[in-house]
């Protein structure tokens, strides 16, 4: 496509009148030019905002904060529509650098991956985008020139276009989410921006001394494990070397393990980690050797290249959170995967609140158990958690024919793996794997349960069948999976149902999650407080330690209330601590 109009804005006295024209406006494009990736260590360069008629360039280097605070209530107002692809991107930039928050968002990158409905195989940077939805090229090699100096026609004009883009692209998405019912679920995902520009610049405060005194901890403990293992392996390989002591084994190399396994009596067909899960109970050397994969991975995984994420500006981790990280929705985050930080208080106590704060830790409880309820309409688990009973006690009772005091531990834990693992569309082979028991056994609990709750039996087989009859499968918002599956393949047919169970549920969790998140980053303006860590149905917020008590009745009542658009019978729970770390306990 050919060069669009633009005007290029250097001086302060243009700004009011410009901030009148886009008050105006219906939709305004939004997009942004940077000299680098990072808000804190990069600077912002230009500001492009899109009119029919042309493009705005501003160029912030000639630009004060206070110059442009004209523009500032425009980008944080509900209207007119600011249209940007990648919204966070460039909010975060307008935030640290001109103080302003950009919402009333309609983001093309969201919508992308909203109308691709989980495919993997699509592509959502601007390019493909506009080539998918405009049939048109365009041409992104000024995108990595050097923002930071003297600008070039070329650039300006590659900068105009990318703004002009825009509203097309606004128009044509538009419409397509309407076809395909996502106008509710996009709403939810764009009202979700803001929030998790300030999440991510925000950061979360990490004890770095205290991390680095259990990493050294891990690698003592490492290294006489290794010692441990070369000692019995490698004695029990029987391969020595030409001064006749054993020679090492490669604890790494899965045929040397499972060779010196065998000589030890220990026959085993392949190294899994859950096929050794089950020989330790009765070889010690196999705990031995799964502590050592253990230490091994989580050195590697969550060692020294943590310490290395913390940016050298604000001392702090600024994970990088993906809003729609699954096709049900959930986020994830990189740099650091705050989601795969183990559970253990060795770690979580590491991500600590800073001298005079304290952290809130809230999660829903039992979340998917109560979507499950109040979809399925099932009395008997409805009466559970009307009762706010021990959901798995309970149902263990209701399985078993027993009063709640005649419940057994195993027997509970029988139920627990039922409510969790049925969800996941889980059969028998694989409850009897969790639960160490036969199929047949297994097979049983699960005759046991849905004849306890019919109602959910009933929901879970429709949904099954929904998923492979329309190859795809929504939420109560109407976010879509569609399943690149073959239903007439008995196995990727079993694989349909699995996800056809789950999808609705989770995806359901998702859109609660993110509806709590925009009302509890409303909540909190004003006050000495803010959201830090967001991982499935868990947030976790810093507060100045005089209102914590305070705050903490507010997350669980602005939780609770972002539930209650999606869930109309089932009560909903948060369970919310204070504490001076990442953890459950006070």
């Amino acid at each position: 496509m050919g060069p669009h109009p633009f005007r290029l804005i250097s001086s302060a006295e243009e700004i009011p009148a410009l901030a009148e024209r886009l008050a105006r406006a219906s939709v305004i494009g939004v997009d942004t030019e940077t000299t680098g990736l990072d808000p804190f260590q990069s600077r912002l360069r230009l500001l492009q905002l899109a009119v029919p008629e042309e493009v705005i360039i501003i160029d912030c280097f000639h630009l004060t904060r206070e110059d442009l605070q004209p523009l500032a209530a425009i980008l944080s107002a509900p209207r007119p529509i600011k249209v940007a692809h990648n919204a966070k991107f460039d909010g975060k930039f307008l935030l640290y650098h001109l103080g302003m928050n950009l919402d009333g968002i309609f983001d093309t990158y969201l919508a992308s991956l909203l109308l691709s409905a989980g495919s993997e195989s699509d592509r959502h940077g601007l390019e493909p985008v506009v080539a998918r939805y405009l049939n048109r090229s365009l041409d992104k090699q000024e995108q990595r020139s050097d923002w930071s100096g003297t600008l070039s026609a070329a650039q300006l004009a590659y900068a105009a276009t990318d703004g002009a883009i825009l509203l097309p692209l606004y128009d044509v998405m538009w419409e397509w989410l309407d076809k395909a019912d996502l106008l509710v679920v996009a709403g939810i995902e764009f009202d979700c921006i803001a929030p998790v520009i300030r999440l991510e610049l925000n950061g979360v405060h990490l004890d770095v001394e205290r991390w680095r005194g259990m990493l050294d901890v891990m690698r003592t403990e490492l290294v006489g494990v290794e010692s441990e293992l070369q000692v019995a392996l490698s004695g029990a390989a029987r391969q020595f070397n030409l001064f006749g002591d054993p020679e090492p084994i490669n604890l790494d190399s899965p045929s040397q393990v499972r060779d010196a396994l065998a000589h030890l009596g220990i026959e085993i067909e392949d190294t899994r980690e859950w096929r050794l899960q089950r020989l330790a109970p009765d070889h010690p050397i196999v705990g031995t050797l799964l502590r050592h994969r253990h230490l091994s991975r989580n050195l590697s995984t969550f060692g020294d290249n943590i310490l290395e994420m913390l940016n050298p500006l604000t001392g702090r981790l600024h994970p990088e959170y993906r809003q729609i990280g699954t096709p049900t929705g959930r986020m994830t985050s990189s740099s650091p995967s705050l989601q795969q930080i183990p559970h253990s208080e060795q770690y979580r106590s590491c991500f600590s609140a800073p001298a005079g704060y304290q952290l809130i830790v809230a999660d829903y409880s039992q979340i998917e158990m109560r979507i499950l309820a109040d979809f399925s309409r099932d009395e008997a688990l409805l009466g559970a958690f009307d009762r706010g009973a021990d959901l798995h006690r309970q149902t263990a009772a209701d399985m078993f024919g027993l009063s709640l005091d005649q419940v057994t531990q195993r027997q509970r834990e029988y139920a627990k793996g039922l409510n969790y693992g049925l969800i996941y569309g889980m059969g028998a082979e694989g409850l009897a794997s969790r639960l160490e028991s036969s199929v047949a056994e297994a097979t049983s609990l699960i005759e046991r349960y849905f004849a306890a709750y019919p109602r959910v039996a009933r929901w879970l087989e429709e949904a099954a069948q929904r998923a492979v009859d329309d190859g795809k499968a929504r939420t109560s918002s109407g976010r879509l999976w569609i399943f690149r599956l073959d239903p007439l393949d008995p196995q990727q047919q079993a694989a349909l149902r699995r996800v056809g169970k789950n999808a609705p549920v989770q995806g359901t969790a998702s859109d609660i999650f993110k509806r709590a998140i925009r009302l509890l980053d409303e909540a909190l303006v004003g006050m000495d407080a803010r959201i830090v860590n967001a991982i499935h149905d868990e947030l976790v917020v810093e507060v100045a330690a005089p209102i914590a008590a305070e705050v903490e009745q507010l997350v669980a009542r602005t939780m609770i209330d972002g539930a209650r658009e999606f869930l109309t019978r089932v009560p909903v729970e948060v369970d919310v601590v204070i504490a001076d770390a990442w953890l459950k306990g006070k």
